[in-house]
């Protein structure tokens, strides 16, 4: 996928049965994924204007252009949505699209290669950056400050300082 498309929100299914989708959004205001419309699927072959409807428990409820059945909408489960670049506000001072992450070396702060940044993983308590060394081992970081000082886009890299009970 390439960085010209942010991830901004999934389709958690079928919402009644009017074509409604349950929509789980990835954005600081949950409500302005409509505004970043049309939303495209991962690959670019469909997309979609988005009328937000009500909000729900989990997420939002939402019209989708073209999606007039329950049937419809529930073929749409697990479709990640995705947002032109353009059309999101720049990030702030220390904020990143996790799509600008993904793939970065990342290095210790001795300069040592640890890998490449695999994925950005998020279970409730905070971003864990997924970093994949070359002999294919993961190494599971905390997102913060302490453990994360540098992120260097200009260059492609990430310094880590890893927990003693995290180093490789």
């Amino acid at each position: 996928m390439s960085t010209d498309r942010i991830c901004v929100g999934a389709i958690a299914g079928a919402f009644g049965v009017r074509g409604e989708v349950r929509l789980k959004s990835f954005c600081t205001e949950p409500g302005a994924i409509a505004d970043y419309a049309p939303l495209w699927t991962e690959d670019g072959a469909r997309s979609f204007g988005v009328t937000l409807t009500r909000t729900v428990p989990n997420g939002l409820a939402a019209r989708l252009s073209g999606i007039t059945t329950r049937e419809a909408a529930e073929a749409l489960r697990g479709t990640r949505l995705y947002a032109d670049r353009e059309k999101l506000p720049p990030p702030g001072e220390d904020e990143f699209y996790h799509a600008d992450l993904l793939g970065l070396d990342v290095l210790d702060t001795g300069g040592t290669p640890l890998g490449r940044v695999a994925a950005i993983q998020n279970h409730g308590a905070g971003d864990i950056l997924e970093v994949r060394g070359a002999a294919g081992g993961a190494l599971l970081l905390p997102f913060t400050r302490a453990c994360v000082p540098t992120v260097d886009l200009t260059a492609g890299r990430v310094i880590v300082d890893p927990p003693e009970e995290a180093a490789p």
